[in-house]
């Protein structure tokens, strides 16, 4: 039995919706070089680009930039309401101990509960909630702050990804492409204590 024009028109809308939500979905990761040449001007190691999504959140492009040496931070608020969800890139391994030991919210006096569940790390204290996740090589901390719900800190968590090319544009798109040049100095003397020479015009 054939399906009529307008069940057929239904069917063929429904499919076109459903692969427009597969493509804003992030698609395939970007290539290792390609993160590699994004992010080369800003100091961020491509092994350690992560990005993720949390319905009601939207990414803040002027927050992403270099943490630490070489790992990458990035911040999504919720429009709205000022609850930010951040992550911070990090090299390394994960234990329990290491876990337990990083410092939260600044108090380094309060223990830190922590649990491991499919590669993430769920942190308590004092009623805070922080998740670690560990990936080959790498550990990504998700943070949340003003109001930001633990559940939405665990979507976060479980939605980490290395982003898709249209990610890495959106997530680098604040960011400078080339390295900036070189600070202009004067010549370098042969003797004295090495300062630059920088000749004073007309009056001194």
């Amino acid at each position: 039995m054939r399906a009529s024009r307008p069940l057929l028109g239904a069917l063929l809308a429904l499919v076109t919706v459903v692969a427009a939500g597969c493509a804003t979905s992030g698609g395939n990761p970007a290539s290792a070089d390609a993160i590699a040449d994004r992010v080369g001007a800003v100091g961020i190691s491509a092994d350690l680009v992560f990005t993720t999504e949390v319905a009601g959140y939207t990414l803040a492009p002027q927050s992403v930039g270099v943490s630490n040496e070489d790992g990458m931070s990035a911040t999504w608020t919720r429009d709205g309401s000022g609850a930010m969800i951040s992550l911070r890139t990090h090299r390394g391994g994960m234990t329990a101990e290491t876990c337990a030991a990083l410092p939260m919210w600044d108090d380094t006096e309060t223990p830190v509960t922590c649990t491991e569940q499919d590669g993430t790390w769920h942190r308590e204290h004092n009623g805070a909630h922080e998740d670690i996740v560990v990936r080959d090589g790498a550990w990504v901390l998700i943070v949340g702050s003003a109001g930001a719900t633990t559940d939405e800190i665990d979507a976060a968590a479980k939605a980490l990804h290395v982003p898709s090319p249209s990610e890495l544009d959106l997530l680098f798109s604040d960011t400078p492409r080339t390295p900036p040049p070189p600070v202009e100095r004067g010549d370098l003397p042969e003797n004295g204590d090495g300062a630059p020479i920088q000749p004073s015009g007309p009056g001194g």
